[in-house]
């Protein structure tokens, strides 16, 4: 059963771009978003995602996720899925030897910057950066899906 347990936080300034990669454009939007799960489709660049993932609150959930052609991406994109999309570039930190994904929201979610961890156990220990702030990984706003209902333009 694929799992994705991850921990997600605030930046205190932007000293993690002195180990930042050049990032990933990412465009994604939600079919559906019920108590149960969201289907999030998903471009990375030139690559496309279909992904479900459980509703559950923490930094523990089931997430199944698999390759699809890119224009069917976008033609799910503009056809089915909620507006707005979420908009944001990607890119991996390399910091205390750990990958981190710190995500710069575009569009709606101008403003917004979260880094993420992803981890194989919910008791593993992490050297947070000295740029990591506010751990947010049980507030549900923060989630995508619900930037794609609650934009954080209008908080």
């Amino acid at each position: 059963m694929p799992v994705e347990i991850e921990r997600k936080y605030l930046l205190r300034n932007d000293d993690w771009r002195l180990n930042a990669n050049h990032g990933t454009k990412f465009e994604q939007g939600y079919i559906i978003g019920s108590d149960k799960a969201s289907v999030r489709v998903r471009t990375e660049g030139s690559k496309a995602f279909i992904n479900i993932k459980s509703a559950t609150l923490g930094v523990k959930r089931l997430e199944y996720e698999y390759a699809i052609p890119l224009d069917e991406a976008q033609e799910l994109m503009t056809s089915l899925c909620e507006k707005p999309l979420v908009q944001k570039t990607r890119y991996i930190v390399i910091e205390n030897g750990d990958e981190w994904e710190v995500d710069v929201f575009e569009g709606d979610n101008k403003g917004l910057v979260v880094a993420e961890i992803e981890l194989q156990s919910e008791q593993q220990s992490i050297e947070l950066p000295s740029w990591c702030g506010e751990e947010v990984s049980n507030d549900p706003k923060y989630y995508n899906v619900n930037l794609a209902k609650q934009p954080f333009s209008e908080w």
